[in-house]
């Protein structure tokens, strides 16, 4: 009867060849470097064949070393799936999630949330990151992000969750003073307020139900890389802005801005939560973003919206 490959062997191989280090495979491992020593030799033994030429300086792989390599380093990564699926199924949630969220809409939506998130999953922490800049997931370490807006084409998991709409607003004592805008050119004569991290830096983009559009970049005193800072001066009746409903909803229900243009409409993003790529996440990641996908959209529609105010 055959031998069964020594997987085992392959596995610590494709760590060496990954790390171009026994004593780093050992460390990643938690093995001694003496069995990871052992263990590449028992496969080159097995295989009749040297895989590394080595010396006190450096590791390279040998002809027949490079057309292992592949094969275990697939072998290693497919095991490792393969086990992480399993436990995945069969933990129950805990350790941390690294979470980023846009500021305001973190404060104001998904913070209040955590509470009976954490009640329902006391094993579980977060760690919220609060930014309106799209972070790195992947090289920064998140396990998950809340993302508003029109998602790129990426490698990344999108999971939608309902949409947001986005108002160009201002004070009506703006309006009374410099008068009101009945057309998306009519802002280039405005004072507005830019927003940092808009697909289109600086860009305002407009289609009307007759299909026409127009695109529109309006200048003023004040820039911001956080929607909710441009409120005071917003108020205040200083310009125009331009920002999702989340931000201005309660100052157009209250009446202290109101919606215009209305016969234009922005283009319209939507909540996500986005994942990186790869196999089954952990019981932590799926069930802090099966929470959200839940709660979230209750928690945005009971906010206040009252009429809105438009011409």
């Amino acid at each position: 009867m055959a031998k069964l490959p020594d997987f085992e062997a392959l596995a610590i191989f494709a760590k060496v060849v990954e790390l171009r280090s026994f004593a780093g495979a050992a460390g990643e491992l938690a093995m001694s470097k003496a069995t990871v020593s052992k263990a590449v030799t028992r496969l080159e033994e097995r295989l009749g064949a040297r895989l590394f030429n080595r010396t006190s300086r450096r590791l390279a792989l040998t002809d027949a070393g490079h057309k292992l390599a592949d094969r275990a380093t697939r072998l290693l990564a497919d095991g490792e799936a393969a086990e992480n699926e399993a436990l995945a199924q069969s933990v129950a949630p805990r350790g941390l999630v690294r979470l980023a969220v846009p500021m305001t809409f973190g404060i104001k939506a998904v913070a209040p949330l955590l509470p009976e998130f954490f009640e329902a999953y006391p094993e579980v922490s977060v760690d919220l990151h609060l930014s309106d800049a799209t972070v790195d997931l992947i090289g920064e370490g998140f396990d998950m992000a809340v993302r508003i807006a029109r998602l790129p084409d990426s490698s990344l998991i999108a999971r939608r969750l309902f949409t947001m709409p986005r108002f160009t607003v201002a004070a009506p004592s703006y309006l009374k003073r410099e008068g009101r805008p009945t057309h998306p050119m009519h802002l280039a004569e405005h004072k507005c307020f830019a927003y940092a991290y808009l697909s289109t830096p600086n860009v305002w983009h407009y289609t009307n139900s007759a299909g026409e559009q127009a695109s529109v970049r309006p200048g003023g005193q004040l820039r911001v890389n956080n929607g909710e800072a441009v409120m005071p001066a917003l108020i205040a009746g200083l310009g125009i802005a331009e920002l999702p409903e989340f931000i201005v909803g309660e100052a157009i229900a209250s009446g202290e801005v109101e919606v215009i243009l209305k016969d234009w409409k922005q283009a319209e993003g939507a909540v996500h939560l986005v994942t990186p790529p790869g196999g089954p996440r952990p019981a932590r990641v799926e069930a802090l973003g099966d929470f959200l996908a839940a709660k979230l959209p209750g928690t945005c529609k009971r906010r206040p919206r009252g009429k809105v105010k438009a011409s």
